[in-house]
């Protein structure tokens, strides 16, 4: 049996949007509990060069909604990126996971064979299809920054493991 893009993507995308979530409110409540101001931890960076942790969930957002847009073939809502608290970023998740999940398998049937383009303004990047854009930039992507988020927690104290990061597994 064979899965749709959509399938692969809807779902995929929804489940990493509500674990990090998780991760994040776990973020907020060790912020208060330790009395750590929480711009300390939305601040926070792995090293000086990469993105803080507010930033990584940004990117997340907009490789989750860019995805469905594009394998729609509309345009993505554009999000201000001025998140500067937990509850912003809550916020960001919710109202990204409502566009992924506002989409249905039908306006994703195309994309299977059309080539995916984007363009950033540095360069262009082209894809054969659909599958190839979900498989090796999306997906990678958002496991990338969201694991990016969960070690900047993890850094920092907060009590999260590999079972926040995962969710739910087995079904049953």
């Amino acid at each position: 049996m064979s899965q749709s893009i959509y399938e692969v993507s809807v779902p995929t995308l929804q489940r990493a949007l509500r674990n990090l979530s998780v991760i994040l409110e776990k973020g907020r409540a060790h912020a208060e509990h330790e009395k750590i101001e929480p711009a300390v931890l939305l601040n926070m960076r792995l090293y000086p060069n990469m993105f803080p942790l507010t930033r990584q969930v940004q990117i997340m957002s907009d490789t989750a909604k860019g995805c469905v847009a594009r394998l729609a073939g509309v345009d993505a809502p554009k999000f201000e990126d001025n998140e500067a608290s937990f509850a912003d970023l809550q916020a960001r998740i919710e109202k990204t996971e409502a566009y992924v999940r506002s989409f249905r398998p039908q306006q994703f049937e195309s994309s299977e064979v059309q080539p995916v383009v984007i363009k950033f303004p540095s360069r262009t990047l082209t894809f054969k299809n659909g599958w190839d854009y979900l498989l090796t930039f999306v997906l990678p992507n958002v496991y990338f920054h969201c694991t990016a988020t969960y070690a900047l927690l993890r850094h920092a104290g907060v009590p999260v493991g590999k079972s926040d990061f995962l969710g739910a597994i087995g079904g049953g």
